[in-house]
């Protein structure tokens, strides 16, 4: 059985730069049904950069195999306007790291770090093509909910009382 660390690391660098690219793709053949495009992925990455999810307002974690191999992400954020509010960002485990309890790992980690950071809840969106995920939100404890602060292309939205 794999074995794996979650712990805060910096969002930049081009090992991130090289796994969100991964993640954008993914997300483009999942959803849209094709790959991105190098533009679609540059106003993407300008429109919600991944940058703001770094200390004070945010964090972003990586899990890490027993070699240092980087095998999922995910990060938060504090809402503006809404500080008691944090927001799932940028959730996404490799292929080696799948069907082994790592995203179930990175969400609870996330939902800690959130505490950390003051917040009383926690929100994400998703698209209906992405099971796992919306799976793996209401399975601990996620809810649907409306859009929130900008986030009308996706398909759903969730929120969860953080304890």
């Amino acid at each position: 059985m794999p074995t794996w660390t979650i712990k805060a690391e910096p969002v930049i660098g081009a090992a991130v730069d090289e796994v969100m690219r991964e993640y954008f793709t993914e997300m483009g053949r999942r959803v849209l049904g094709r790959a991105g495009t190098e533009a679609e992925l540059q106003a993407v990455l300008v429109e919600d950069p991944h940058h703001v999810l770094s200390p004070p307002d945010g964090e972003f974690l990586v899990a890490r195999g027993d070699g240092g191999e980087f095998l999922g992400c995910a990060g938060l954020r504090l809402l503006r306007g809404a500080p008691e509010t944090a927001e799932l960002k940028r959730m996404f485990v490799r292929p080696a790291g799948r069907g082994a309890g790592l995203g179930r790992g990175l969400l609870l980690a996330v939902e800690q770090s959130a505490r950390r950071l003051g917040a009383a809840r926690i929100v994400c969106e998703t698209n209906t093509q992405l099971t796992e995920a919306r799976a793996l939100y209401t399975r601990h404890g996620y809810e649907e909910t409306g859009p929130y602060e900008g986030h009308g292309k996706a398909d759903h939205w969730y929120v969860k009382v953080l304890n």
